[in-house]
């Protein structure tokens, strides 16, 4: 199971447009997946659409037990493979500043109920893991406190989102410096996947020149890729579908750059962390 946070601690970038985005790939590539909404707007869930469920991602953060985890699961309406961990305002009752051990791990322990199970064959002879879940996706909200730090105390790599403004170089410094001070401090799992820029309009020379400076700070962490302006996004997510279902040219545009993402996620899986 390979757990990925994606993260901004600038508002307003996309960070929940990638988070669906990579989701709907996944599932149109035939991964299982659970998002799981640490975010207090709760946007990825408007946006799945899940079941009613009898529990939230903050009774999960409340008692970490398999039960109560099951019960604030539900599948997404956008269809077989894809469930959703549900987000709530009341999350926002987790997010201190300054939390405890104990409280920052409370999200791993719970993941870890979902890690796969224990399979024997009729003859007894043969056990192998079977995977409910083969990618995880927390989708942050856009602060350091403890949901954040949460997210990252279970993830394997974090995606650090941006876009093409004057502040996106100062946010990915800051989200670079949080994923390594909790890999140092609790995580040494944990790596920046890389840089996605989102919402970058073509041939616009403030956004060529945010990139290029980007790319000249963080070096190869800045994907090639980057996710272009489209108002297909917004009109996906505003219907509750994937933008992979969404046949226009710029949603084809953007789904190939997610599909990419995947990729990589996936290849970072079986490729062991560097040592810290």
């Amino acid at each position: 199971m390979q757990v990925v946070a994606t993260l901004s601690l600038k508002g307003g970038v996309g960070k929940t447009t990638v988070a669906l985005g990579l989701a709907g790939a996944a599932q149109r590539h035939g991964v299982s997946t659970l998002v799981v909404d640490l975010d207090p707007q709760a946007n990825a869930t408007t946006a799945l659409d899940p079941e009613p469920t009898t529990a939230t991602v903050a009774d999960v953060l409340d008692e970490p037990r398999r039960a109560v985890v099951e019960r604030a699961i539900a599948p997404s309406a956008w269809g077989e493979g894809l469930d959703v961990l549900v987000g709530a305002e009341q999350t926002e009752r987790h997010n201190h500043p300054d939390p405890g051990a104990a409280q920052l791990h409370r999200l791993d322990r719970a993941l870890q109920r979902l890690a796969g199970e224990l399979i024997t064959d009729e003859s007894g002879g043969s056990e192998t893991v079977e995977e409910r879940y083969r990618l995880v996706i927390v989708d942050c909200p856009p602060s350091l406190g403890q949901l954040t730090r949460s997210a990252l105390s279970a993830a394997d790599r974090a995606i650090l989102v941006t876009d093409p403004t004057m502040f996106s170089v100062s946010g990915v410094q800051r989200a670079f410096d949080a994923v390594q001070t909790e890999r140092e401090r609790s995580n040494d799992r944990l790596q920046p996947l890389g840089v996605l820029v989102n919402r970058v309009r073509p041939r616009n020379t403030e956004h060529e020149f945010r990139i290029s400076e980007l790319r000249e700070l963080f070096g190869p962490l800045v994907f090639n890729s980057v996710l272009p302006d489209r108002s297909a996004v917004q009109q996906a997510q505003g219907a509750c579908l994937p933008i992979q279902a969404w046949d226009t040219p710029g949603a084809r545009e953007i789904s190939a750059v997610f599909t990419a993402l995947l990729g990589r996620v996936l290849r970072s899986a079986s490729r062991p962390a560097a040592s810290a």
